[in-house]
């Protein structure tokens, strides 16, 4: 008689824990909850759970799926235009000196069959050297000797690395070249 009069708010005890767990809440702004008990908050079903084991359930509808999917594309549509704008401002003042020093970039570039990537010229400028680092004047990013972009972004200069700290330059991928 007293073994069943213990074992029934244990019982009970239990049995409210178990169903406060089954009322939990997603955080808020979560469009899924994945299976190993994560949430998403990505747009669409597809690779929301990517390396969580998928997608266990679904929250958001489709309608509010492809919302922020667009919102989100708008977003990033709209950073792409405002780089375009910095870069076309920075074009026209460069002015003429800009266009003749980019012209003999390109035109290497083209007689070579390696392409070079957009905003890179195609040979160091001259200069820099052993001690020196090559600052993006346009970034604030400092590049080692030795880095792809080491003498060839299309605005920079050469100094030292304590030069360019001291300009409030930051290193490449937070790497810096002592």
């Amino acid at each position: 008689m007293r073994t069943g009069l213990l074992t029934l708010p244990i019982v009970l005890a239990a049995g409210l824990a178990v169903s406060s767990l089954a009322f939990a809440q997603a955080p808020a702004g979560s469009t899924g909850a994945c299976k190993d008990g994560s949430y998403t908050s990505q747009a669409t079903k597809r690779g929301a759970c990517k390396g969580h084991g998928g997608v266990k359930e679904w929250y958001a509808s489709e309608a509010k799926s492809k919302e922020k999917a667009s919102e989100e594309k708008a977003t990033k549509e709209s950073k792409k235009e405002s780089k375009k704008e910095k870069a076309s401002e920075a074009a026209a003042a460069g002015g003429a000196a800009g266009a003749a020093a980019t012209a003999p970039a390109q035109t290497s570039s083209m007689a070579s069959s390696h392409k070079t990537p957009k905003g890179m010229r195609a040979e160091a400028a001259p200069g820099g050297g052993a001690g020196k680092v090559w600052v993006n004047t346009a970034s604030h990013v400092y590049h080692c000797s030795g880095d792809e972009w080491y003498g060839k972004t299309k605005e920079g200069e050469y100094m030292t690395e304590a030069e360019a700290k001291a300009k409030g330059a930051h290193a490449s991928h937070g790497k810096a070249c002592s």
